[in-house]
C-alpha cells in the first residue's frame, strides 16, 4: 500500500476555501509554498483538510528533524501543560530551561566552558548573539556571507545576502555589516581545480584592506551549508582557514546552525562535519520539535559579557518548548537519527544522481547528510537557472502528493528537509513523484 492517498483535485475544495479566507484575512507578504491546508501530521506524512495524504520532504522548512508528532515530545507537551504554561524565567527559575541549557552545553561542540541563552525563533537567536558578540568584544562590525539567510528580522535581515524577495523595499539596513563571497564552486568557472581566491579564506583579507579593519570586527557569521541560498556546502577546510583568521584577529566565530542543526547533515552539527568549534552556535527550527524555541550555546567568559538584564524577553525559553525540545534531542539520540541521516542522504544523492543523468535540467546535484539538492538550469553550459520550471516542478510534485520546496537566490534549487524518521519506501515513493514531475517538463 502507498503512502500517498490522493482522493480529490489538488488544492481540494476546503483548502480551497481556507486559501480564501487566508488572501482575505493575511497579508500578501506572507507566502506560501503551497495551496494546501493541513489537518493532520505524522511521521513524514501530511494529511489535508480534504483527506488526501502526502509525503513531506519540507519538514515544516526543517524545523521536523525527529518527525511530526513524534513519540515523547507530545507527551512531554502535555506533561508540561499539566503542570504550568508560563511563568517567564527573568521572573522565577523552572527547571526546564536550566536542564536544556546544561544539555546544550553537554552536547553542542567545543572543549571550554559553556553557556546557553533561549529565546523564541531563529532570528531572535541571531539578533542577540551579535549583541552579545559586540558586548564581549567592544567592537561593532559584523562579516556575513553573500547569498546567505539569516533572518527576517531588522538586524537578521540586514545580514541576510539575498535581496529578492527579503530585502526588497526594506532598508536602511543596519550598518556596519560586510560580505564575503560564498564558496560556490558550481557557479564560479576559476573553481574548478581547486577554490579560487575569492572563494578562499584570505579573501577575508580584502574585506580588512579596503572595507574594514579587522580590529574593529566583532564577529564572522556563517551558515555551515547555505540553507535559503541554495544547500551550498564550502570545501572541507575553508571553515577552519576562516576559524584561524578569526582568532588571529580576535574576531569571533558564530555559527548559524537554524536549519543546519540536529543531525540533518549527519552530525548533531553541521559545524562538526569542517572540524571547527564555534565561540557562538545559534539554534532553532528543530531543536523543539515544532514549538518555537532557539537557543544561543557559547563561550561561557564570551556569554557572560553583557550586562545583568541586557539579555532575555518574555517568552524566551518557554518551559512547553524546553520539554519539546529536552524530548526531541533524546529522541535524535536513542533513534539513531544521526546515522538514519547518512543512510537518507546515501539514498537521496544516488536517486538525485541517477535523475541527473537522465535529465538534463538537473545541473548539479549536491548534499551533507540529508541536507542535499538539485540545481535547475535551463542549459548545463550557460547555468542559466530554471526558474519558472522549478515553480512548475513543485506544483507538480504536490498534485502528485509530495511536498517540496525551492531554495537558492534564483529560485531554481530542488530541497530536501523530510523528517529523518521517514521510511525508505516513503523515501522511494516521494522520488518517483519527484521524477515524474521532471519529465512532466518536457511532455
Amino acid at each position: 500500500m502507498t503512502s500517498i492517498q490522493i482522493s480529490t483535485e489538488i488544492p481540494g475544495p476546503r483548502s480551497r476555501e481556507l486559501l480564501r479566507l487566508t488572501e482575505e484575512h493575511t497579508p500578501r507578504g506572507l507566502g506560501h509554498n503551497t495551496p494546501i491546508a493541513v489537518a493532520h501530521a505524522d511521521g513524514a506524512l501530511l494529511t489535508d483538510v480534504d483527506g488526501n495524504t502526502y509525503i513531506d520532504f519540507a519538514g515544516g522548512i526543517g524545523a521536523q528533524n525527529s518527525g511530526h508528532r513524534a513519540p515523547g515530545i507530545v507527551e512531554a507537551i502535555k506533561q508540561q501543560a499539566d503542570d504550568y504554561l508560563h511563568l517567564c524565567f527573568m521572573v522565577t527559575l523552572y527547571e526546564p530551561y536550566v536542564r536544556l541549557a546544561e544539555k546544550l552545553n553537554q552536547i553542542t561542540p567545543g572543549s571550554f566552558a559553556k553557556k546557553t541563552i533561549l529565546f523564541n525563533s531563529g532570528s531572535e537567536g541571531i539578533e542577540n548573539a551579535i549583541k552579545i558578540a559586540r558586548a564581549y568584544t567592544g567592537r561593532t562590525a559584523v562579516i556575513a556571507f553573500e547569498r546567505a539567510f539569516h533572518g527576517r528580522t531588522m538586524l537578521a535581515l540586514s545580514l541576510t545576502g539575498q535581496v529578492r524577495p527579503y530585502r526588497e523595499g526594506m532598508g536602511p539596513f543596519f550598518p556596519e555589516i560586510y560580505r564575503l563571497p560564498f564558496p560556490y564552486a558550481y557557479r564560479c568557472p576559476d573553481c574548478r581545480e581547486s577554490s579560487c581566491h575569492a572563494h578562499s579564506p584570505e579573501a577575508i583579507y580584502d574585506i580588512f584592506r579596503s572595507q574594514v579593519a579587522a580590529e574593529s570586527v566583532a564577529a564572522v557569521i556563517v551558515e555551515p551549508v547555505l540553507g535559503e541560498g541554495g544547500f551550498v556546502i564550502p570545501p572541507a577546510d575553508y571553515y577552519r582557514g576562516l576559524k584561524a583568521i578569526c582568532e588571529e584577529h580576535g574576531i569571533l566565530f558564530i555559527a548559524d546552525e537554524v536549519q543546519t542543526g540536529f543531525a540533518r547533515t549527519g552530525r548533531m552539527f553541521a559545524i562538526e562535519n569542517f572540524g571547527v568549534e564555534p565561540d557562538m552556535v545559534v539554534l532553532a527550527k528543530s531543536l523543539s520539535g515544532g514549538t518555537p524555541l532557539s537557543a544561543i550555546t557559547g563561550r561561557a567568559d564570551v556569554m557572560d559579557a553583557p550586562p545583568v538584564g541586557s539579555l532575555g524577553g518574555t517568552y524566551g525559553g518557554n518551559p512547553i518548548a524546553c520539554q519539546a525540545a529536552l524530548a526531541a534531542i533524546e529522541v535524535i539520540e536513542r533513534d539513531g537519527l544521526i546515522e538514519r541521516a547518512r543512510e537518507i542522504g546515501d539514498a537521496v544523492q544516488e536517486r538525485m544522481h541517477r535523475i541527473q543523468s537522465r535529465h538534463a535540467i538537473v545541473g548539479d546535484v549536491r548534499g551533507l547528510g540529508a541536507m542535499c539538492a538539485m540545481e535547475l538550469v535551463r542549459d548545463r553550459e550557460s547555468k542559466e537557472p530554471a526558474t519558472a520550471e522549478t515553480a512548475q516542478i513543485q506544483k507538480a510534485c504536490y498534485e502528485g502528493g509530495l511536498i517540496v520546496m525551492k531554495a537558492g537566490a534564483g529560485g531554481n534549487v530542488i530541497r530536501t528537509l523530510m523528517p529523518l524518521v521517514i521510511s525508505d519506501e516513503q523515501l522511494d515513493e516521494g522520488f518517483s513523484v519527484l521524477e515524474r514531475a521532471i519529465e512532466s517538463l518536457s511532455g
